[in-house]
């Protein structure tokens, strides 16, 4: 059985070997990647091994590799919603974007595989003058991540307009699932708590008139190009909206703006979001985000949950 180490470039090697013996190619193959590459946090250690897959075939062949080994696999999208650890991540990191990314229209459906950013789908809507998906326009994630975390902005959210899924279980074998069975709810769906991957989604969306849809659009971009820190680095909403309150005004409201642990701070221009403006460490992330949760529960009674996931070794 082949096993990942912290730090141990031998058994990298092994894996590397043990890789190209079950075919997976070369080509999409990275060693020792810096994950702060590869999130919109520009924060992360080293990942020991990240596969870019090009195809459902990359995918399988990963997946049951890291079965049959006994090697720990995670999956992430465009990286805007996951703080890395500085200590890395060991085993194997897919990494489903861009070179997973075919989008089709046909008769006011669009199919889209996992790695198309979700802006890029809401353009494709529009050009065909279909609504329903004008809320993701300025999303940064990528369709896997978004149903995962059924992604939302504006009053919309991805579960509103999503026909299907398909996905790769665990074993290989790929399963399509209708919108119910997503079991959609806030930041949350089926696959927020197993090892699924999304393959691709499904949405049916209304025709509407292109000139409407491209001034929404413009409109939601603008109000966010306002209100958020989008000209520096950082991971989205912090936290999840409370029930009944929402958590920038919360944390605005206990003092917070500004407070900084190390290179992180509270943005100034909106409390929700944590930026990493004087190049920050995750430590310092999750510094600063525990401090917030006790800050607003000692003073407000709420308790601030993380929208964004935080993963790999401290």
């Amino acid at each position: 059985m082949t096993e990942l180490k912290k730090n141990s470039k031998a058994e990298i090697t092994d894996l590397s070997l043990e890789i190209v013996k079950e075919k997976i190619r070369n080509e999409i193959l990275r060693f020792n990647e810096p994950m702060s590459k590869h999130t919109t946090f520009r924060i992360g250690g080293l990942c020991d091994v990240m596969v870019l897959p090009e195809s459902i075939d990359d995918i399988r062949d990963i997946v049951l590799l890291c079965r049959d080994e006994g090697i720990d696999l995670k999956v992430m999208g465009n990286g805007s919603n996951i703080l890395v650890r500085d200590g890395g991540i060991r085993g194997v990191v897919v990494k489903i974007s861009d070179n997973f990314c075919y989008i089709s229209e046909n008769g006011g459906v669009i199919r889209a595989q996992a790695g198309a950013l979700l802006s890029t789908v809401a353009h494709k809507a529009m050009n065909n003058s279909l609504t329903g998906l004008e809320f993701a326009s300025g999303i940064p994630g990528t369709v896997g991540g978004g149903v995962m975390m059924n992604a939302g902005a504006y009053d919309g959210e991805l579960k509103d307009s999503l026909l299907y899924s398909v996905y790769m279980d665990g074993n290989g074998e790929i399963v399509r699932i209708g919108n119910e069975e997503h079991k959609f709810g806030y930041r949350s769906s089926i696959f927020s708590d197993n090892r699924f991957i999304v393959l691709e989604s499904t949405f049916g969306l209304e025709k509407g008139v292109r000139s409407e849809i491209k001034a929404s659009m413009a409109d939601l971009n603008k109000r966010r190009r306002d209100k958020q820190p989008l000209a520096i680095p950082n991971a989205g909403s912090t936290f999840k909206r409370p029930k009944g309150h929402y958590a920038g005004a919360l944390i605005e409201q206990c003092h917070l703006k500004g407070c900084r642990f190390g290179g992180a701070s509270v943005s100034e221009k909106h409390a929700g979001f944590i930026v990493n403006d004087k190049n920050a460490m995750a430590k310092d992330v999750e510094q600063l985000m525990e401090y917030i949760i006790e800050t607003v529960y000692n003073k407000t009674g709420v308790r601030l949950e993380p929208e964004i996931r935080i993963i790999g070794e401290g």
